[in-house]
C-alpha cells in the first residue's frame, strides 16, 4: 500500500504531464490559420473553382474593416464573382488586357485588378470567409499568389504581400496562395484493353479455321480401301 504522501504526489504528477501534454499540442499546431489562407489549396486546371479567402482578426483590440485582394497579373483571370457577404460592401475592379485570353469559357479582353470588401467588421477573436467564384483558372500548373491587405479599424494594415519560395521557410506575411494541379494523365480503359485482347484471339481461332477449310479442299484426305 502506498503511503499518504506518494497518494497525493501521483494525481498532481498526473495532472501537471497532462497540462504539459495540451501546452505542447497547442504549440505543435500549424501557424497556417494566424494569416489569410485560400481554401481549398488545390484547383483543377483549366476549370471553374470557387475559392475562399479565410482571414482571421489577429488584434485584441481592434476589428478588420477592410480587405483588398489583388488577383495574379502574370496570370489573368477573366472572371471572379464574389459571394454576398451579409455587412460588407464589395467592389471589382477589371482592367484592360494588351491581349484577349483565351480560358474555356470562352475570350475576355480584360482581366480581374482585384475585390475590396469594406464596410463590415471582423471582431477580435474571430475569422471570416469570403468566397470568389473564377470563371476558368489558369490551364497551366503552378501557384497563384494573392497579394492581400487587411485593414483594422485602429488604421492598422496587415500586409500579406510575401511570396513563398519552394524549400524555404514561410516568410512573416506570406500572401495567399492556391495551387493549379497538374493535368490527369488519361488511362487506357481496362475494360477496352480486355475487349481489344478478346476480339484479337477470336480473329485468330477464325483465321486458323478458315486455314485448315481451304487445306482440306485443296488436299483432301484419301479414302482407305479394304483388301
Amino acid at each position: 500500500m502506498r503511503a499518504p504522501h506518494l497518494q497525493r504526489m501521483v494525481p498532481s504528477r498526473l495532472f501537471a504531464a497532462g497540462a504539459m501534454g495540451i501546452v505542447a499540442t497547442l504549440a505543435s499546431q500549424p501557424a497556417a490559420f494566424a494569416h489569410v489562407s485560400i481554401t481549398p489549396g488545390t484547383v483543377e486546371p483549366g476549370a471553374p473553382a470557387v475559392i475562399a479567402f479565410r482571414v482571421p482578426n489577429e488584434s485584441d483590440t481592434a476589428s478588420t474593416v477592410r480587405l483588398e485582394v489583388a488577383f495574379p497579373a502574370d496570370a489573368p483571370l477573366a472572371s471572379a464573382t464574389p459571394q454576398a457577404v451579409p455587412g460588407w460592401t464589395i467592389t471589382v475592379r477589371k482592367q484592360a488586357l494588351d491581349k484577349p485570353v483565351h480560358t474555356a469559357t470562352g475570350t475576355s479582353g480584360e482581366q480581374v485588378q482585384s475585390i475590396v470588401w469594406e464596410g463590415g467588421q471582423l471582431t477580435p477573436g474571430t475569422f471570416g470567409e469570403f468566397p470568389v467564384r473564377v470563371g476558368a483558372m489558369p490551364s497551366t500548373p503552378g501557384a497563384l499568389t494573392f497579394k492581400t491587405l487587411q485593414t483594422y479599424s485602429d488604421g492598422t494594415v496587415s500586409r500579406w504581400i510575401e511570396a513563398t519560395e519552394p524549400g524555404q521557410p514561410e516568410p512573416e506575411h506570406p500572401a495567399p496562395t492556391v495551387t493549379i494541379a497538374a493535368a490527369p494523365v488519361a488511362e487506357e480503359s481496362t475494360s477496352d484493353t480486355a475487349a481489344l485482347a478478346l476480339g484479337g484471339s477470336g480473329l485468330g481461332v477464325g483465321l486458323a479455321a478458315l486455314a485448315v477449310a481451304v487445306w482440306g479442299r485443296r488436299f483432301p484426305a484419301r479414302e482407305k480401301t479394304s483388301r
